[in-house]
C-alpha cells in the first residue's frame, strides 16, 4: 500500500500556503500589513496626545478611565 507523500501545508484555495516559495496574494499581503501600520500609528499618536493632555502614560490613561467608570 503507497501512502501519500507528507505535506507540511496543504494548498489554500486561494494560493499556495506561506512556507512555499509562493505565497498566498502577497498584493493584498502588503495592503493588509501597510494598513495594520498605519493604524498603530494613529494608535501611537493618540496615546502620545492623551498623555499630553491628561499627564499619564497610556497605563496611567486606562487606570483613570477605570476609576472614573467604576466611582
Amino acid at each position: 500500500m503507497a501512502d501519500e507523500p507528507f505535506r507540511y501545508e496543504p494548498v489554500e484555495r486561494f494560493g499556495e500556503g506561506l512556507t512555499t516559495r509562493r505565497p498566498w496574494n502577497t498584493t493584498a499581503l502588503a495592503g493588509v500589513e501597510r494598513l495594520n501600520g498605519r493604524v498603530a500609528m494613529v494608535g501611537f499618536a493618540a496615546a502620545v496626545v492623551g498623555e499630553w493632555i491628561t499627564g499619564y502614560g497610556p497605563a496611567g490613561q486606562l487606570l483613570a478611565m477605570l476609576r472614573w467608570y467604576l466611582g
